[in-house]
C-alpha cells in the first residue's frame, strides 16, 4: 500500500489496482500511518522508505 501511495495516488485508483475495496486500502494505510507514529501517508512512505523497508 505504502509502495502505491508514494506519489499521492488517489485511494480508488489503489484499490483498484490491488482488488481492493476503498475502504480496505484507507484501512490499511491508516494502520500503517497509525503503526510508523506519523501524520499522514506520504510520511509513513518517506519513513519506511528511508529505513530501507520499501
Amino acid at each position: 500500500m505504502l509502495r502505491l501511495a508514494e506519489h499521492g495516488t488517489p485511494t480508488a485508483v489503489i484499490a483498484r489496482r490491488t482488488n481492493l475495496s476503498a475502504g480496505t486500502v484507507r484501512n490499511y494505510l491508516a494502520a500503517a500511518t497509525q503503526k510508523l507514529g506519523v501524520a499522514d501517508r506520504a510520511e509513513a512512505y518517506a519513513l519506511a522508505h528511508r529505513h530501507g523497508w520499501l
